[in-house]
């Protein structure tokens, strides 16, 4: 992998936050990089910083100091609409909850992110068929968030997350809400997904079984980010 540039550099970052009198110590000197292709499990109890690190790998949030690159550019001192750019164009999202607009379609849903960015209409629908297809869902594109299973939701909002192709895929907690079966299901198409397009791929979880089967697994430990076996 040396030949190509990272999808994301964290580097050195720090991340505190004020609780009244006491400093608290989220992040220090943390540094990951994460590869086109390759797909990284981010494992940890609740409170280690891992959703701390999504947040400010996604550029949703700034750090104290440090540098985050995505795609080889460094991110710090770029403007609000710069960082915004990137995250609508280079990163996708998929959160434990699937946020999906509830009076839209599950089509629409998929297509908006799409034609926000400039796309015809046409083009956005032809892809938005395209990925739900690929993830399982061609009876279900006129259905609204309501009408689908948990799973199904998800796999909508996994497709959104990835319908402007962006280079990083963020999640957190993806498959939090669902049964260990239906769980075990998304995640399959997600990582399907994932290596079909070459995607860079962070994903929280706590569910060690889903972190076995990504590339490298890592753990936040005293503010840094530490490779497991």
């Amino acid at each position: 992998m040396a030949d190509k540039e990272p999808a994301l550099f964290i580097c050195a970052i720090e991340r505190r936050y004020r609780q009244g009198e006491i400093t608290l110590e989220i992040l220090s000197g943390a540094e990951l990089t994460v590869w086109p292709g390759e797909s990284v499990a981010l494992i940890g109890p609740s409170g280690a910083g891992k959703s701390t690190l999504l947040h400010i790998a996604g550029l949703l949030e700034h750090p104290d100091a440090g540098e985050v690159y995505v795609d080889g550019v460094a991110t710090s001192k770029l403007s609000d609409a710069a960082r915004t750019q990137i995250r609508r164009t280079e990163i996708g999202f998929v959160y434990q909850f699937h946020h999906l607009l509830p009076e839209f379609s599950a089509l629409e849903n998929v297509v908006l992110p799409q034609m926000i960015r400039g796309l015809t209409g046409i083009e956005a629908r032809r892809r938005s068929v395209e990925l739900l297809t690929y993830l399982g869902l061609t009876g279900r594109l006129d259905h609204r968030p309501a009408e689908l299973s948990g799973g199904e939701q998800q796999r909508v909002a996994i497709a959104r997350a990835v319908a402007n192709a962006p280079r990083l895929l963020l999640a957190d907690e993806p498959t939090g809400n669902l049964d260990p079966r239906t769980s075990d299901y998304v995640f399959g198409t997600l990582d399907e997904l994932v290596r079909a397009s070459g995607l860079a791929t962070i994903v929280a979880t706590h569910n060690m079984d889903l972190a076995k089967r990504m590339d490298r697994r890592v753990t936040i430990r005293d503010g840094q980010v530490v490779e497991l076996t």
